[in-house]
């Protein structure tokens, strides 16, 4: 997955150093609860829609777009899942420091594909039969959009 022209632009100023960079992912379940997952282009591991807030756009607008863009469905955003921090570090030395929120969506229209640039295959899972290898993100997700008014998680704060 490229990276956007504006971290591209900051890259080019700060090298590998650590960028702090705000995320969305969104768990999509379907009235009779499957879970919406991809297999990424990158590692070809299955996992949740997710990517990047652009300049100026709204977490909730970019996780339904990330969502459109990546498996052709189109959600509503039915409510906050959580807040949680995590690190990436990739081949090239970038590292990245990640604060993504999630939202539990509902599927609104639009068809199940993969996109061919992010997804390789696309598809709805039980919670109970999701793909091996998912990660302890994509987990956690999962597990706090559960219920339907759940309120939205975060980490304990570790105090100061």
């Amino acid at each position: 997955m490229p990276a956007s022209p504006y971290v591209t632009a900051l890259r080019a100023h700060i090298g590998t150093d650590l960028l702090l960079l705000p995320g969305v992912s969104a768990v999509v379940r379907d009235e009779p609860g499957r879970i919406l997952l991809m297999r990424r282009t990158d590692d070809g591991t299955w996992g949740l829609p997710a990517g990047m807030v652009e300049p100026g756009e709204q977490p909730a607008d970019a996780a339904v777009r990330e969502v459109l863009e990546e498996t052709g469905v189109r959600v509503e955003i039915e409510r906050l899942g959580g807040v949680d921090m995590h690190e990436s570090v990739y081949p090239n030395g970038d590292r990245c420091h990640y604060l993504v929120a999630w939202f539990r969506c509902r599927p609104t229209g639009g068809q199940a594909r993969p996109d061919g640039e992010e997804s390789l295959e696309v598809g709805w899972f039980p919670p109970d039969a999701l793909p091996a290898g998912l990660g302890r993100s994509a987990l956690l997700r999962i597990e706090t959009t559960a219920a339907r008014d759940a309120a939205p998680w975060c980490d304990t704060p570790r105090g100061f």
